[in-house]
């Protein structure tokens, strides 16, 4: 099992930044390799809704466990090499957000697979998807309602 954890300070309201980390459509932007989401049981980010997000051939099927607006999100998610939970808590910081990101790992290839992707901050690790989806919520933020 592994475990790692990683924070970025957003220049984004908490509602906003919840909002766009739980739009499983968008997850493309943020996350190297999504290439399309399928199977969706239920309304996004709701406890109990399903989906499956693809990797090219590879499915990697996902269950909301927790879904506290604007303050808390845990998946269940897996394949043979990446399975385990993921955790976000969004927390209030002046005119922006804490975001606090947890990856827990369930087998041996999985936490290998991980640590992989946790180190360092290439765009396909853990800190390379957070750095862009900062990126892009701080973007969205800046830009005027339509």
């Amino acid at each position: 099992m592994g475990e790692y954890t990683f924070r970025a300070r957003i220049e984004a309201d908490p509602e906003s930044v919840y909002d766009l980390f739980t739009d499983v459509h968008r997850m493309h932007e943020w996350t190297e390799g999504v290439s399309r989401i399928s199977d969706e049981v239920g309304p996004p980010g709701q406890v109990g809704s399903s989906y499956t997000v693809w990797f090219g051939p590879m499915r990697s099927p996902s269950t909301i466990l927790e879904a506290e607006r604007p303050r808390r999100f845990r998946t269940r998610f897996g394949n043979r090499l990446l399975r385990g939970q993921w955790a976000v808590a969004l927390e209030a910081d002046g005119d922006g957000t804490l975001l606090t990101e947890t990856f827990v790992t369930e087998g041996l290839l999985p936490a290998i697979m991980a640590r992989l992707w946790a180190t360092g901050s290439y765009r396909g690790s853990f800190k390379g998807e957070l750095a862009s989806f900062k990126r892009i919520a701080e973007r969205e933020a800046r830009e005027p309602a339509t």
